[in-house]
């Protein structure tokens, strides 16, 4: 069975160290062209890992790429994983292995379907979320799950703290999976299109706090959107507070030291890390 990997963040580089963890190995690692996505958030460089394994690196502007296909086909790879890279991959490129091509999405498929899937999952409140290990197809997060891993959210849980989790869900899913997938024992399951969701993609822009909204709702926005994302904002005249932080407050108690206290439709919430910034 021969696996090959794409992939240029932190992410998708701790999942190849784990598939080494598990006594497995990479025929070929596909990659960003060095001088391309230099101030990506999370961008690393694979030439030292890879350098020491003995893997070899191609790497290129895309993934759909005639050099891609060609570099599949002739070291006929089995299964091909991508994770941590925004190009889709166009059917070519699903057809050049022999298996198929392997994705992760931070959700529990088939709920969640599309963007910003951390975000999302706090703003709706769900009690659980996960990583679905799943094979692509033509479609956006609707091929076969091969498997899954469930991670409860707490009810103070922050996008900082779900953001870890998740990336460590990945390497646990990898681990716990791999076994199965060298021997052919993984048996994929379709998605049932009857129980999927969608979720839209979220701009900065998307963190604004209204008068209109509940303290519930400023609660769940300000935690999904705090550090690594843009974070949540409140404008005040000509002055746009950043909020990383707060809670819920309460009207007949005082207000906390240093806070920005935000007065809503049921009540009050208590900025407590927040920056302001002078609007634009």
């Amino acid at each position: 069975m021969k696996f090959a990997f794409v992939t240029c963040v932190q992410l998708g580089l701790a999942c190849m160290e784990t598939i080494y963890e598990q006594g497995g190995k990479l025929d070929l690692v596909i990659t960003l062209k060095d001088n391309l996505a230099q101030d990506k958030s999370g961008r690393i460089y694979v030439d030292s890992f890879c350098q020491q394994r003995g893997i070899e690196v191609v790497k290129i502007r895309s993934v759909n790429a005639p050099e891609v296909i060609q570099s599949l086909q002739e070291r006929e790879i089995d299964w091909l994983f991508i994770i941590g890279w925004s190009q889709i991959a166009k059917p070519p490129v699903l057809q050049a292995v022999k298996r198929g091509v392997l994705g992760m999405h931070p959700t529990l498929l088939p709920v969640g379907r599309g963007r910003a899937s951390i975000p999302w999952a706090i703003i709706k409140g769900l009690p659980e979320t996960g990583v679905s290990l799943f094979q692509l197809d033509e479609g956006v997060d609707t091929g076969p799950i091969l498997a899954q891993e469930k991670l409860a959210i707490a009810a103070d849980e922050t996008a900082t703290t779900l953001y870890q989790r998740v990336a460590i869900a990945h390497q646990q899913l990898i681990g716990r999976i791999w076994p199965e997938l060298i021997s052919d024992r993984l048996q994929p399951r379709p998605q049932d299109d009857s129980q999927a969701t969608e979720w839209p993609g979220r701009t900065p822009e998307d963190g604004q706090i209204y008068p209109t909204m509940t303290v519930t709702e400023v609660d769940r926005l300000v935690r999904a959107t705090t550090h690594p994302y843009p974070g949540a904002f409140w404008k005040e005249q000509d002055q746009m507070i950043r909020i990383w932080r707060g809670a819920i407050g309460k009207s007949a108690q005082p207000q906390p030291p240093n806070s920005r206290r935000l007065y809503l439709s049921d009540g009050v919430f208590d900025a407590i890390d927040y920056e302001g910034l002078s609007s634009t």
